[in-house]
């Protein structure tokens, strides 16, 4: 893994950083605002600044990354309730990520409080005060969600922010889906800014409700553009309702999701085993279905 120093902060358009991954041919967040991502698809998609009345609210970021998802609750939490008391818990495979995102002027954009807890994540995978609790698990996070799930630890939010599906789709998998759905509390929200079919499938296939999360106000609906994401819940009138296109989009072919019975298998082990059943399946091909619906 490389360390802290190698890597190269990219300015987004909303005058936030982002990294550029080699292993994963990919920036941990969109082009378009890393910081505006965080919020948007995160913080506000799983009701954060109404959980925060309730004077208490569980975290768990999946893919931890430049801590982004978290500083965002955490600013968003504390501005809705400043007393309210939060626990939180990241995944995060590679430690020099959060290590190089707390250098100047990456972490600038937060607010002192939140600066000085992305701080003591990145340097101690822990960090405690009167009113929150954070542990940063390292590690493939198919291993750690395990203990975390044994410990019963329930969120009111989870953050399900991994590489692409195609670049990193052992964290896209039924199961591991399964695993991290038994840490959401019965009122929790997922929230992750995939809007695939095979995602939303696991989704479904792990017990969760899905929605979509809507354009925002002011853009305008194109047949490419349709969502910005996904969020998951137990109760389903909680959630924005999917669009006829999106409903059909999961009877495509596109919707098998990946599979990882022992949640160990290598990428290409998943992605040959999703390709396989793909080719053997009746349902509508992708390509027809983008044909309906003029989708480019």
């Amino acid at each position: 893994m490389p360390d802290a120093a190698t890597w190269m902060p990219q300015l987004t358009d909303d005058g936030s950083f982002t990294f550029f991954s080699e292993e994963f041919n990919e920036t941990f967040h969109s082009s378009q605002g890393a910081k505006a991502e965080a919020f948007l698809k995160f913080a506000k998609a799983t009701d954060l600044v109404e959980k925060a009345q309730q004077g208490q609210v569980q975290l768990l970021d999946v893919c931890y990354g430049l801590g982004y998802n978290t500083a965002a609750a955490l600013e968003t939490i504390w501005t809705a309730n400043p007393d309210c008391q939060v626990e939180v818990y990241g995944l995060e495979l590679d430690a020099t990520v959060p290590q190089a995102a707390i250098a100047p002027p990456l972490i600038e954009s937060w607010s002192p409080t939140v600066q000085t807890i992305l701080i003591e994540l990145a340097q101690e995978h822990e960090y405690k005060s009167d009113r929150l609790q954070t542990k940063l698990l390292i590690g493939d996070a198919r291993q750690t969600i395990q203990s975390l799930a044994i410990s019963q630890f329930q969120a009111d939010a989870i953050f399900f922010d991994p590489f692409s599906p195609r670049r990193c789709p052992q964290l896209w998998t039924v199961e591991f889906f399964t695993q991290v759905v038994n840490c959401l509390a019965p009122t929790g929200k997922l929230a992750t800014y995939s809007r695939s079919a095979s995602v939303r499938s696991a989704m479904q296939a792990a017990g969760l409700s899905i929605g979509t999360i809507p354009l925002s106000e002011g853009e305008v609906y194109e047949s490419h553009e349709w969502s910005q994401g996904t969020v998951g819940s137990f109760n389903p009138e909680t959630l924005h309702p999917l669009l006829p296109m999106e409903q059909e989009h999961l009877q495509t072919r596109a919707a098998i999701p990946f599979r990882d019975p022992d949640l160990s298998d290598r990428a290409e082990t998943i992605l040959q085993r999703q390709k396989d059943e793909q080719s053997q399946s009746q349902r509508e091909s992708t390509s027809s279905w983008r044909r309906r619906w003029g989708i480019k």
